[in-house]
C-alpha cells in the first residue's frame, strides 16, 4: 500500500499504528479514533467509509504488524462513534476481524477478542447480525491452545451473552442451529462453551427452546461421558433444566418429538453407555410416560428394549419405569401391530443373562395374557414353545413363574381353538380320557415329558419342583391323568420308570396332592375310578410304585398280590433304594391310616403279607429294622374292629382282574428288556475284548 493510498489517514499515523511497538500502536489509535469522530461530526461520510475501508485492508495484510494495526484502529473507530452513531456500521467494523481469529499468530487471535470486544460493547444489539460469524469464531478460541486467547474470547462470549439477552425478540432458532451443527464436538472446551449457552438460554424466562431438545439430546447425552467432571456436572444440569422446562409446559413437544426423544433416550439405556447417561435417560423415560401416558404406548416394545437390561440395577429406576407402563398397558389396549414389536422384544430378552430381565419378561406375558388374551394367543405359536424352553432355566423364580404363565394359559377361556388334538398321534381311547382337558396342557404335558426324555438331568433336579408346582396351579388329577395317558403309549422303558418314579414320590409326599390321594381312597366317582385304573397300569413298569399305589388307595388285597410277585423282579441296587424309600413312607404321616389298619382283622392278613414280603426282599439294613419292629408291633388280637373307629373297608369298584394281567405283562416285559441290556452289554465287552486281541 502507497503512501498515497492511505487517505485520509495520515502516513504517519499508519506508520504508528502498523508499528511493532504496542505503546506506539495505542497512541496511534487515538488519532484514529479523533479522525473517525472528525469525519463523522463535520459529515464526511465517504472519507469515513474510506478510513475504515483502509483499516480493513490492514487487518487483511499479511504483515502482523499491519494487522494488529487494523484490529486496534477498528475498534478505536467504533469508539469513536459511540453507541448512537456506531450500529449502521457494524458490517464494517466486524467483517474484516472475524477471519482473525483464525489467524496462526496467536497475538492477531487475541487482538481480534479484545477488538470485537469493543466494538460489541458499542454497537450492542446491532453484531446480532453477524451473530451466527461471532458464534462460530467464539466456539474455535474457545479451545485455543493459548491460555491469552481463551480469557480473552471468554470475556467476548459473555459480553455477547448479555447482549443475546437484552434482546428479547432474538431468534433462538439462530443459536439452536448452530449448537446443533456443533452438538457432537469431542472438545471439552467446546462442550463446555454449548453448555454455557444452553444453561444461560435455558434460564431466561422469555426464551424457550424446549421444541429444539429433540435435536440436540443425543450430543447432549454423549456429554456425559466427557472425560472433565467439571462438563459432566454442567450437562448434567442442562438436561436436568430442559426436563423442568418440559415437565412444566408438556406440550411444548410435538408428537414427533416425543418420538425421537425416546428413541434417542433408549439408545442412552444400552448397558455400555455411561452409568450417569443410563441414569439419567431412565429418569427422562420415567417424567415421559408419566405426562403423555397412553400416547407414548405405541413406543412400548422401544422402552422394553431400554428398560428391560436395567431392571436388575435399582438406582437406575428401570422398575419404576415397568411398574408405569404395566399400569398404561392394564388401562389401555394396543394396537395388533404394536403388540407384535412388543412381542418380539419379550421373546427376545427371555434368554437374557440377568435373572431379574427374565423376570420381568415373564411377568409381561403374563400382563398382556391378563389384559388382552385373545390378543395375545395370536402368537401363542411363537411364545408357548419359548415358555417351554424356559422350563430349563437354572433359576427357581424363573421356573416357578414360567409355570404359573404356563397354567394361566392352559386355563385360559379366552383362548380361540388354536390346537387341533388330533394332531397329537393320539389313539381313540385316549383321546376320549383327555377329552375334558385342555389342548393346551396336553400340548403341555406332550412337551414336557419331550423335555425330560431329551434332557435327562432336567427330570432328575427339576421334576419334583415341576410336577408340585403344576399340581398347585392346576387340578392335580388333570395332571395325572394327561401325563399317564401320555406314557401308556411311550416306548422307552427306562423313561417311563424314570417319571413313574417322580410321580409317585410327589403323589405320596407333596401336600398339593392331599386332595388326589382322598380321590384315590375313596374312588367316588367314575372320574376317580378310571383315574386310578389309568395310574395303575403306568406304575405296572415300576412294581414297588405300583404297591405303593395299592397301599395308598387301601386295596391291601391286591397289593399282597403284587408283593408276592415281586419274586419275579431282579432285585437291584434301585430295586432295594425304592422298597427303602417306600419303608419309609409307610413309616410318614401320610400313610398312618395303612399303620392303623393293621389293627383290622379283615386288612391285616394282606398288610401283614405285604410287609413281610417287603422284610423277605431287603438285606438287614435300617429299613430291615424299622420294617420289622413294626410287624413286632402289630398286636395277636384285634384291637378296634368293635370300636366306632374301627376303619371302613371301601367297596372294590375297580375291575382289577384287567389290570393284574396288564401288570403281569408289565413285569415280565420288564425282566425281558433287563436280560436285553444285560446280554447287549456283555456282547459289547466280548467284542472290545476282541478288538483288543486282534
Amino acid at each position: 500500500m502507497s503512501d498515497g493510498s492511505y487517505g485520509p489517514i495520515s502516513a504517519g499515523i499508519i506508520r504508528s499504528i502498523t508499528d511493532k511497538s504496542y505503546e506506539r500502536r495505542k497512541a496511534a489509535a487515538l488519532d484514529v479514533e479523533k479522525l473517525v469522530r472528525d469525519l463523522f461530526n463535520n459529515n464526511q461520510l465517504s472519507q469515513l467509509d474510506r478510513c475504515l475501508a483502509v483499516l480493513a485492508e490492514l487487518i487483511n495484510s499479511g504483515n502482523s504488524n499491519q494487522r494488529k494495526g487494523g484490529l486496534i484502529g477498528m475498534a478505536a473507530s467504533s469508539i469513536a462513534l459511540g453507541n448512537k452513531n456506531a450500529p449502521p456500521y457494524t458490517a464494517k467494523l466486524v467483517e474484516p476481524i472475524v477471519p482473525c481469529f483464525l489467524d496462526a499468530d496467536l497475538q492477531i487471535r487475541y487482538y481480534a477478542c479484545e477488538s470485537l470486544y469493543n466494538i460489541a460493547k458499542i454497537c450492542k444489539t446491532a453484531v446480532l447480525d453477524h451473530f451466527g460469524d461471532i458464534f462460530d469464531v467464539l466456539w474455535r478460541v474457545t479451545a485455543d491452545s493459548d491460555q491469552n486467547v481463551r480469557g480473552g474470547a471468554e470475556l467476548l462470549n459473555r459480553l455477547i451473552t448479555e447482549i443475546v439477552l437484552s434482546k428479547e425478540d432474538f431468534d433462538v432458532a439462530i443459536l439452536m442451529a448452530l449448537i446443533r451443527d456443533r452438538i457432537y464436538t469431542q472438545t471439552s472446551s467446546n462442550r463446555r462453551f454449548i453448555l454455557e449457552w444452553l444453561n444461560t438460554i435455558n434460564s431466561t424466562p422469555f426464551f424457550s427452546v424446549c421444541n429444539y431438545i429433540s435435536e440436540i439430546s443425543d450430543g447432549l447425552f454423549k456429554m456425559l461421558a466427557d472425560q472433565a467432571p467439571a462438563v459432566r456436572d454442567l450437562c448434567e444440569t442442562v438436561l436436568g433444566n430442559f426436563l423442568s422446562a418440559i415437565k412444566f409446559k408438556p406440550e411444548s413437544l410435538t408428537h414427533e418429538d416425543k418420538i425421537q426423544m425416546v428413541n434417542v433416550l433408549v439408545v442412552h439405556t444400552h448397558e455400555n453407555e455411561p452409568f450417569l447417561a443410563r441414569k439419567l435417560s431412565l429418569i427422562w423415560l420415567e417424567e415421559f410416560v408419566k405426562l403423555y401416558k397412553a400416547e407414548l404406548l405405541e413406543m412400548l416394545s422401544t422402552f422394553l428394549v431400554g428398560i428391560l437390561p436395567s431392571i436388575v440395577e435399582h438406582e437406575l429406576r428401570g422398575d419404576a419405569v415397568n411398574r408405569l407402563l404395566m399400569a398404561l398397558v392394564g388401562e389401555n389396549k394396543l394396537e395388533q401391530a404394536n403388540l407384535d414389536r412388543t412381542i418380539e422384544v419379550l421373546l427376545k430378552y427371555i434368554k437374557y443373562d440377568v435373572v431379574e430381565t427374565r423376570v420381568t419378561v415373564l411377568n409381561w406375558i403374563r400382563h398382556l395374557h391378563s389384559s388382552m388374551p385373545g390378543q395375545l394367543f395370536i402368537h401363542m405359536h411363537q411364545i408357548f414353545p419359548v415358555l417351554l424352553n424356559t422350563l430349563s432355566d437354572t433359576s427357581d423364580e424363573v421356573l416357578l413363574l414360567d409355570l404359573f404363565l404356563i397354567s394361566n394359559i392352559c386355563q385360559s377361556e379366552s383362548a380361540p381353538d388354536q390346537v387341533d388334538v388330533s394332531t397329537f398321534g393320539l389313539e381313540e381311547e385316549a383321546l376320549k380320557q383327555v377329552s375334558d382337558i385342555s389342548p393346551f396342557l396336553i400340548k403341555f404335558a406332550l412337551s414336557l415329558l419331550e423335555m425330560f426324555r431329551t434332557e435327562p438331568s432336567l427330570l432328575r433336579e427339576r421334576g419334583v419342583l415341576i410336577i408340585r408346582q403344576l399340581c398347585l396351579l392346576l387340578e392335580p388329577a388333570q395332571i395325572y391323568r394327561v401325563i399317564c395317558v401320555l406314557l401308556e403309549r411311550e416306548s422307552k422303558h427306562n423313561f417311563t420308570q424314570e417319571m413313574v418314579s417322580t410321580l409317585h414320590g410327589v403323589l405320596l409326599t407333596a401336600t398339593e396332592l392331599f386332595i388326589l390321594r382322598d380321590e384315590l381312597r375313596s374312588l367316588s366317582n367314575e372320574s376317580s375310578r378310571s383315574l386310578f385304573e389309568c395310574i395303575f397300569r403306568v406304575w405296572s413298569n415300576r412294581p414297588i410304585a405300583l404297591l405303593g399305589l395299592c397301599l395308598l388307595s387301601q386295596h391291601y388285597q391286591q397289593a399282597a398280590d403284587v408283593a408276592l410277585l415281586l419274586s419275579q423282579v431282579d432285585i437291584t441296587v434301585d430295586v432295594l433304594l425304592e422298597i427303602d424309600k417306600l419303608v419309609n413312607l409307610i413309616e410318614s404321616p401320610v400313610l398312618a391310616y395303612v399303620r392303623m389298619d393293621l389293627l383290622s382283622s379283615v386288612h391285616r392278613s394282606p398288610l401283614c403279607t405285604v410287609l413281610s414280603a417287603l422284610l423277605m426282599l431287603l438285606p438287614q439294613s435300617e429299613a430291615f429294622v424299622t420294617l420289622h419292629k413294626r410287624l413286632q408291633a402289630v398286636p395277636a388280637l384285634v384291637s378296634i374292629d368293635n370300636s366306632t373307629y374301627a376303619p371302613k373297608v371301601p367297596p372294590c369298584r375297580i375291575d382289577f382282574p384287567p389290570l393284574m394281567i396288564h401288570f403281569k405283562v408289565a413285569l415280565a416285559r420288564r425282566q425281558t428288556e433287563i436280560r436285553s441290556r444285560h446280554r447287549d452289554l456283555l456282547s459289547g465287552v466280548v467284542s472290545q475284548m476282541r478288538s483288543l486281541k486282534s
